[in-house]
């Protein structure tokens, strides 16, 4: 599960961050894997721009999922201090810590400079900041790096998985060529992907790390009890991703808020288009579409990120997902063997 932690209108950023909390509580009883967090900055809609001080809170709340970010954005930070929180992370919950990296801004361009103003000046300089983050957490900086006998505290015996994220061919490319683990935001990009998973995984290169490729893809998915319930909720996501598209910034609407918007014909079309993002409707046919993207992306797992206008519906929609995918496995297991 990927967690953006949004703001429901009516409500505060503290109640998005109590809810994400909740959420991964269940996740957790549900059987899910991983709980990602992303980060964002200066946006009125989402809740949470230090995933990795969230990290730490959702895995004390937490017993057995996987805890990670989705992801930190590499470009503001020191690589050093980045491997120390998260080695930091790890000494805490050891086994259960992820490290999603991006080099997204992940906010507008002014804020963006207001955080580090030289931080996407160089992006030629990502790859080397990915390869000191590893190099710190895992102790093999190279002997000619001017940094090479500093070591990232606290020390241990593991270290939290690494991942790339991305939305394009860059991200495949450098996860391919530095050996570590890929993920695909098909959320954010629905075309492409699929060629871009598997290119990395024909391209990969062997590391200490990872000895053959690994990837996801991360869907927005949505699921309700009925057709017709799956579409009302949906109202919600519609909403912010066309203020998204326009260039506005607001917390969530609630459904019966996104329902009484005036939408133009211009509005409805950018909503159609902006739908190519989003898997929406009952738990079968959700997972079944599921299933299908995971196929062509050739993908090990599959996180999903889901928001609607009020967290129960949230809520419900990862159950019933869970359920389905549950049954599923059930009447595998249960099948009488092939001869």
């Amino acid at each position: 599960m990927l967690d953006q932690s949004p703001i429901v209108s009516g409500g505060s950023a503290a109640d998005a961050l109590h809810a994400t909390v909740a959420l991964a509580q269940r996740a957790d009883q549900l059987g899910f894997y991983r709980y990602w967090l992303a980060e964002h900055h200066n946006m009125r809609g989402l809740a949470d721009p230090c995933p990795e001080i969230l990290v730490g809170h959702v895995a004390a709340a937490t017993q057995i999922i996987r805890v990670g970010t989705g992801g930190v954005m590499l470009p503001y930070y020191s690589p050093l201090k980045v491997a120390e929180v998260f080695r930091m992370h790890e000494a805490l919950h050891p086994g259960r810590i992820d490290l999603g990296i991006g080099r997204a801004p992940g906010a507008d361009r002014m804020t963006a400079n207001a955080m580090n103003a030289q931080a996407f000046d160089d992006m030629d300089g990502f790859p080397r900041q990915v390869m000191e983050v590893v190099g710190w957490l895992d102790r093999t900086l190279p002997e000619e790096h001017p940094y090479a006998t500093v070591q990232a505290m606290p020390s241990g015996v593991s270290s939290p998985e690494v991942w790339l994220l991305g939305s394009s061919d860059y991200g495949g490319a450098l996860a391919a060529y530095l050996g570590l683990r890929f993920a695909f935001a098909h959320f954010i990009n629905a075309h492409g992907g699929d060629a871009v998973a598997r290119a990395y995984r024909k391209d990969f290169r062997a590391s200490l790390r990872e000895s053959s490729p690994y990837s996801m893809v991360c869907v927005f998915a949505l699921c309700a009890e009925t057709e017709a319930e799956a579409q009302r909720l949906a109202a919600s996501i519609d909403h912010r991703r066309l203020l998204m598209a326009i260039g506005r910034e607001a917390p969530l609407a609630t459904v019966e808020e996104a329902q009484a918007y005036p939408y133009t014909e211009r509005d409805r079309a950018v909503i159609e288009r902006e739908r190519a993002r989003a898997i929406i409707g009952t738990p079968d046919k959700v997972k079944a579409r599921l299933l299908e993207i995971a196929e062509a992306y050739l993908a090990d797992e599959l996180m999903i990120v889901t928001i609607t206008g009020d967290y129960a519906s949230r809520m419900r929609s990862y159950e019933l997902l869970a359920k389905e995918f549950a049954n599923d496995n059930e009447q595998r297991t249960s099948s009488p063997s092939p001869p």
